[in-house]
This record gives C-alpha cells, structure tokens and sequence, in this order.
C-alpha cells in the first residue's frame, strides 16, 4: 500500500472509529454495550492515526501529532481494559483524551502554514473540531472524578442528588465532546479524500 493510500486509509479509519466511539455514549444503550463501542472505537481511532503517521516520511507536525493521538487512543484502551478501580479506569480516560487534544494541537500549525484552500480550511475545521471534542471529554471526566472525591465525606441523602446532578453535567459534556470529535473526524477524512483526488490527478 502506497502512502498516500495508506493516509487515506487510516483518516477514514480513524473517523469510523470516532463515530463508533460516539454511539457508544448513547445512554439508553447498556454499560457492556457501550464500553464495548468506546472499545472498538478507541482501537480504530488508534490504528486510523498510526496509520496516517507511518504514511507521512520524515518528521513532520502532523506525523508526531498523530503518533501523539494514536497514544492517546491506547490510554484510553487502557483504561478500558485493565483491572483497576473505576477512579484510575477514570484517570487514563481522562489523560487518553488530553493526549488526543494535544497531538492535535501538535499537528494543526502545519494545516495553518499550507496556501490557501479547501482542503485547508476543512482539515484546520476538522482539527480544531477534534481537539474542542476531545477537550469537553476530558473536561466531562475531570468534572465526574472530582464529584466522586467531593461527595465521598458528605452525608448519604445529600451525596446521591448532587451526585445525580454532577454525572448528568458531565455527561451531556463527554456525550457533546464524543460527537463534536466525530464530526471533525469525519471532515478531516473528507479534506483527505479530496487531497487524494487533486494528487492523482496532477
């Protein structure tokens, strides 16, 4: 597989693997079911940007970016997977999602620097997209952990309706992160569709 088919490959991977991961916040889906598609959809965003970071020769921003991000993606998985406490499962899906944040803040000067276009604007929308997305999640995360350390010495009637509230809040904000991501997942595989097609052609 030639690079530039190995990039497009893996951003379109990576954008199934966001929308995956999205669908699995769904809450009227059950908890198996939806650490199931967090699951799959955390692997695919991985393998998606290893993909796009091994197409891209020498070092570049957007190849660390993604090495960066696929990092990230692993932590996640991680924390999924490992038989740990809830509050460190917790933890690296809070630290999995800053890392995807911050290889896309990596990556997006090198969107910024290139001439003026489409592509370019829909790759710097697609990433700045992914990296709000990102943010929201971790910021969701941060947001339940701290109510479980607040609500720990506080009487039991009181806990469980604060509780209620906070995981309401910090929900809605993992759930707005997860598809804000997707979508800017998606807008980047489009931006590298089309990039593919100029490149043939020429």
């Amino acid at each position: 597989m030639d690079n530039q088919l190995k990039e497009l490959f893996g951003a379109w991977i990576q954008a199934i693997g966001t929308v995956t991961a999205a669908v699995g916040t769904t809450p009227s889906l059950n908890e198996d079911t939806q650490q199931s598609l967090n699951l799959w959809g955390n692997v695919l965003q991985g393998t998606g940007n290893a993909l796009i970071a091994d197409a891209q020769e020498g070092f570049t921003l957007g190849k660390l970016g993604n090495e960066v991000q696929a990092i990230g993606n692993s932590t996640v998985v991680a924390g999924i997977l490992l038989n740990i406490s809830e509050e460190n499962k917790l933890k690296l899906d809070i630290n999995g999602n800053l890392l995807q944040a911050v290889g896309g803040g990596i990556a997006l000067p090198e969107d910024l620097m290139d001439e003026p276009s489409t592509i370019r604007t829909l790759n710097i929308t697609g990433n700045v997209l992914q990296i709000i997305g990102n943010s929201m999640q971790a910021f969701g995360g941060a947001q339940e952990l701290r109510s479980i350390r607040e609500n720990e010495n506080r009487f039991k009637g009181y806990r469980e309706n604060n509780e209620s509230k906070q995981e309401s809040e910090s929900q809605t904000l993992s759930i707005n992160g997860s598809w804000i991501q997707a979508v800017g997942s998606v807008i980047s595989a489009i931006a590298q569709t089309m990039e593919n097609k100029e490149e043939s052609i020429q």
